[in-house]
């Protein structure tokens, strides 16, 4: 078998892999955003299988252009549904589509264009450029918010969305540099995209058995802020456990604290840290450790605020006695939480009084 068919097989591997995990995402994870954002990478991707070339190839045609714009876009797509994934509170904001569509018209502008006049070196590497800032983007995500995750088979998705995105994202992207004003197309590198984009997407498909959906795609479960009663089931131990936690939480408000760790609460407790996001995740029902440590604090803002007592001290200094750093991200949970702002939630209070 020539390199030519050989890299064409691999080619066609890789898109009906695709187009089944989209067909499979839509079945399961459609009201989900992060379902949505994975049916629409994955078809993203499957363009990119088609038109993804090493070097010099045939004109680019009317019909062709828009296939590897919507290929290029699917980077930020990578990029929003890793935020999506690993951050059960990220919505989609309308400068996320201006964004998409900005790289999706500027790649169809560079391919009708800017590489036919004969500037291809350069609009083929400052494309290639974009997708790496969005790479390491992702990545840097990916890795910034690894700490506060509980979901331990979430956790683990993490090494290989950050393996794959350097991998053939960056490999990828230096090759269509590094071969940018190449007259000839280099097959041994085609081969070894489509080779290496095959391998990941069956590795893909391949966890996406083993791995339970709900656990990556699944709503926030609504969690408990004290007095959580056990399942009937449940360990005497691990309640005893829960039980201290909840009086670091409730006696020392060791939240107050500044930066305040798993492993700060892991050490008090004198347990492993997989158990405690273990503990922290299946027992109280969060998913990140920042939610867990932030719903305390409003709650105590909370009373705070409700207090006609306190009824002159700053919201700001409510909040930072509480344990948040500054007034910004004080204001945006709090509002999370409760549906209004601090100043709202303290006029109603003081109404109701």
């Amino acid at each position: 078998m020539t390199l030519a068919a050989t890299e064409l097989c691999l080619r066609a591997a890789a898109v009906t892999l695709l187009l089944v995990l989209a067909a499979s995402m839509f079945a399961d994870f459609r009201d989900v955003l992060a379902g949505r954002l994975v049916i629409a990478f994955a078809l993203g991707a499957a363009a990119h299988a088609v038109t993804a070339s090493i070097g010099a190839g045939p004109p680019i045609s009317v019909w062709h252009a828009p296939l590897i714009a919507l290929s290029t876009g699917d980077i930020v797509v990578f990029w929003l549904f890793t935020r999506a994934l690993f951050d059960d509170a990220f919505a989609l904001r309308w400068w996320h589509g201006l964004i998409w569509a900005a790289v999706v018209t500027f790649s169809f502008v560079n391919c009708m264009w800017i590489a036919p006049s004969g500037h291809a070196q350069a609009a083929i590497t400052t494309v290639n450029l974009l997708t790496l800032v969005f790479i390491a983007l992702a990545v840097t995500q990916t890795i910034r918010s690894w700490s506060a995750d509980l979901v331990e088979r979430r956790r683990r998705v993490r090494v290989f969305i950050v393996v794959a995105s350097a991998l053939y994202g960056g490999m990828n992207a230096l090759l269509q540099i590094a071969y940018a004003g190449s007259r000839v197309t280099v097959e041994w590198a085609n081969l070894l995209n489509a080779g290496v984009l095959a391998a990941i997407v069956a590795g893909i498909t391949w966890a996406m058995m083993r791995v339970d959906g709900a656990d990556l795609f699944a709503a926030p479960v609504e969690p408990v802020i004290a007095n959580s009663q056990p399942a009937a089931m449940e360990e005497a131990a691990d309640q005893k456990l829960v039980n201290a936690l909840m009086r670091l939480m409730a006696d020392e408000r060791i939240y107050r604290q500044d930066n305040v760790t798993i492993g700060t609460l892991a050490t008090r407790l004198k347990i492993p840290e997989y158990r405690l996001r273990r503990l922290i995740n299946q027992r109280l029902g969060y998913r990140n450790f920042n939610v867990f440590l932030n719903n305390h604090r409003i709650e105590e803002a909370k009373a705070a605020l409700a207090d006609p007592t306190q009824a002159e001290v700053p919201v700001i200094t409510i909040a930072m006695d509480a344990g948040f750093q500054s007034l910004g991200p004080f204001n945006r949970a709090f509002k999370a939480t409760t549906g209004v702002t601090p100043t709202e939630y303290r006029k109603l209070k003081a109404k109701a009084a």
